[in-house]
C-alpha cells in the first residue's frame, strides 16, 4: 500500500508510507486563518512543505521528531510588507536579519516608497548566494526607474523615457517583482504626474501586479491626505489592478481625525470593485531624515550639493526658512521631533526644539544647518492614537513595520502591536493580530506559497507564549532585539530554537503566484 490514508474528525490527511514526516510541531492552539480560531493540532513537515494536519497526537507515529509545544500558539511566520530591510541583508555581518526574526517575521518585503534595485533578477541572486536569514520579496520602484532614466528632473517625461521606464518596470515584473511601487512624497516621484503612474503602473498591471503607494501628501504638505487618497485609488482604478496603501496614517496635526473620511473612500472605492489593501506599524511616531521631514522637496530637487546651495542661497533664506517653519508646524511643532540617528553625539536623543534652544536659533535654522551636514535621523510624534486604532480594526490593513534606522519600529513593531494593541487596550484580538500578520498579508500581496498553515504550503512557522513577549527596543535605544518569539522554523529549517539563532540562512526570494 503506498499512501496511508488518516481520516479524522478534523481534516483528512495523505502521508507517504515510504518516506516518515520530517518533523511534527504540535499545540493546544495552532492559528487556523482559514476558520480564524486556534485548534488542537499536529502539523507534519517533510522538506520545506507541510505536508500533514491532523488533530493532536495523530502524527507522533509517522514523525522522525515530534515537537510539543503544550499550550504555546503555533502560527505561519509574519509576513512585513514594507522593511527597507536590504542594506542588511545585503551584508554579510546582518544577513541573518535578526531584527525581523525575532519580531517572528520570516518574509520581508523590499522596494516599497519607490525605491528598489534597479534589477531584482540581479540583487536576488546575489542575496541567494551569500544566504539570507529571512525569506524576500520585491516591489520594483517608480522613484528607480525614474532615476535611473531622468535623473532628478522635475518636469515631465518625454515618450522616449516612458518607453525606458515601461521597460525597466516590465524586466522586473517578468523576474518576479510583487508590483510598481511609488513614493510621490519624495524626489523624484513627487516630480511625476498621475498620468505617468498610471502608465507605468498598466505594465505591471499586465503581470497581475500590485500598485503599492506611499501617498503624495500623507498630510497638508502639497495635495493634501484626503486627494492622496483618491489619487491612488484613480491610478488603481484606471491600470485596473489592486491598490495597497503603504504604512496608512493621517500626519500632523491639519489631519488629525481625517482617518474616518479616508476610510470612507477607501470602502466606497471597494464597493466599486477596485481591491484596496493597506499597512500600518503601530507607532504614534513615524521615521525620516529630518530633510525628508520638512525641508520642502525644491531645495532638495538635484541631490546633496544642489540642496546645500540653495541652502546657503540667501535670495532664497525667507522662502526656505518659511516653509521649513510651515512643515515643522503641521507635525506638531518642533518638540515632537525627536533627533534618534546623527554624527553628532551631543544631540542625540534631543528634541529639535531642545536643540535649537541650546544653540540659541530659530528651529528653521537648526534644521537648515543640520540639512547641510551628514543624515540627521528623526522621530516625527505626528499621528493621533484614535486614527491609528480606527485604521487598525479594517480587515483590509495589516501589519508592517517601516523599519528604518533611528525608530524603534525596525525592531519592535510586530511585538509592539500584540503588547499593546492585544492584550493591554485589547483593541483587537489575538486570532486578529495573527491573521492581519499572516495569511492576510499573503493574500494582499499575491503570495500563495505561505502564510498560512495548510498542505503544501512552505512551512514558515513560528511558536511563542503571547504574553512572555517583549518590546525592547524604544526612541531612546531603538535598536535592541524584541524577545519572545523563541522557537521559528523557516522552509522547514529550525533557524530560532529556545531564543537562540543557530546560525542557519534559509531565505528564499519569494515570487508573486502568477510566476
Amino acid at each position: 500500500m503506498k499512501y496511508i490514508i488518516l481520516t479524522l474528525s478534523l481534516v483528512t490527511i495523505s502521508v507517504n508510507a515510504g518516506d516518515n514526516i520530517d518533523f511534527v510541531v504540535s499545540s493546544e492552539r495552532v492559528f487556523n486563518s482559514d476558520k480564524q480560531k486556534f485548534e488542537a493540532l499536529d502539523v507534519g513537515v517533510c522538506g520545506k512543505k507541510i505536508c500533514a494536519i491532523a488533530g493532536r497526537g495523530s502524527l507522533k507515529a509517522n514523525a522522525k521528531k515530534y515537537l510539543d509545544y503544550g499550550t504555546k500558539v503555533i502560527s505561519p511566520g509574519f509576513i512585513d510588507p514594507h522593511t527597507h530591510s536590504l542594506s542588511e541583508l545585503s551584508k554579510y555581518s546582518t544577513r541573518a536579519n535578526l531584527n525581523y526574526l525575532t519580531q517572528g517575521v520570516t518574509t520581508v518585503i523590499n522596494g516599497n516608497d519607490g525605491k528598489s534595485p534597479e534589477s531584482i533578477v540581479k540583487t536576488a541572486k546575489q542575496l541567494l548566494e551569500q544566504g539570507i536569514g529571512t525569506n524576500v520579496a520585491f516591489f520594483i520602484g517608480h522613484n528607480t526607474v525614474r532615476n535611473a532614466v531622468m535623473g532628478q528632473a522635475d518636469r515631465k517625461a518625454t515618450l522616449s523615457e516612458l518607453k525606458k521606464m515601461k521597460m525597466l518596470v516590465e524586466q522586473n515584473m517578468q523576474a518576479g517583482a510583487l508590483g510598481l511601487s511609488t513614493g510621490l512624497y519624495y524626489l523624484p516621484g513627487t516630480f511625476a504626474s498621475t498620468e505617468e503612474v498610471v502608465e507605468l503602473a498598466k505594465i505591471a498591471a499586465e503581470y497581475q501586479g500590485i500598485y503599492e503607494t506611499h501617498l503624495r501628501d500623507e498630510s497638508t504638505f502639497n495635495i493634501g491626505f484626503l486627494n492622496a487618497i483618491k489619487e491612488a485609488i484613480a491610478i488603481a482604478e484606471q491600470a485596473k489592478m489592486p491598490l495597497h496603501l503603504g504604512h496608512i496614517k493621517a500626519l500632523g496635526v491639519d489631519v488629525w481625525g481625517q482617518s474616518t473620511k479616508a476610510i470612507e473612500l477607501v470602502q466606497a472605492a471597494q464597493k466599486r470593485g477596485v481591491k484596496i489593501t493597506a499597512d500600518q506599524y503601530p507607532w504614534l511616531a513615524s521615521g525620516t531624515s529630518i530633510s525628508g521631514a520638512v525641508v520642502p522637496s525644491w531645495v532638495r530637487e538635484g541631490g546633496k550639493k544642489a540642496t546645500i546651495k540653495r541652502l546657503n542661497d540667501k535670495t532664497l533664506y525667507q522662502k526656505i526658512h518659511a516653509e521649513i517653519t510651515e512643515n515643522i508646524r503641521r507635525r506638531g511643532g518642533a518638540e515632537r521631533l525627536l533627533i534618534t540617528v546623527t554624527e553628532q553625539p551631543n544631540i542625540s536623543g534631543k528634541t529639535l526644539a531642545e536643540v535649537a534652544k541650546s544653540h540659541s536659533k530659530s528651529p528653521a535654522d537648526t534644521v537648515i544647518e543640520l540639512a547641510k551636514g551628514p543624515v540627521v535621523k528623526v522621530a516625527s510624534f505626528n499621528m493621533l492614537e484614535q486614527d491609528v486604532k480606527n485604521f487598525m480594526v479594517k480587515p483590509w490593513v495589516v501589519t508592517s513595520s517601516d523599519g528604518s534606522n533611528g525608530h524603534p519600529r525596525k525592531y519592535a513593531s510586530f511585538p509592539k502591536k500584540l503588547k499593546t494593541y492585544v492584550l493591554e487596550q485589547q483593541l483587537i484580538t489575538l486570532e486578529t493580530f495573527l491573521l492581519q500578520s499572516t495569511t492576510a498579508t499573503a493574500n494582499a500581496l499575491n503570495i500563495d506559497d505561505r502564510g498560512a498553515i495548510r498542505l503544501g504550503l512552505n512551512a514558515d512557522l513560528i511558536i511563542f507564549e503571547p504574553t512572555s513577549v517583549k518590546v525592547n527596543a524604544s526612541f531612546k535605544q531603538w535598536n535592541i532585539l524584541s524577545t519572545g518569539f523563541n522557537d521559528v522554523f523557516i522552509n522547514g529549517q529550525y533557524v530560532v530554537q529556545d531564543g537562540s539563532y543557530n546560525g542557519v540562512l534559509a531565505g528564499e526570494f519569494v515570487k508573486p503566484h502568477t510566476l
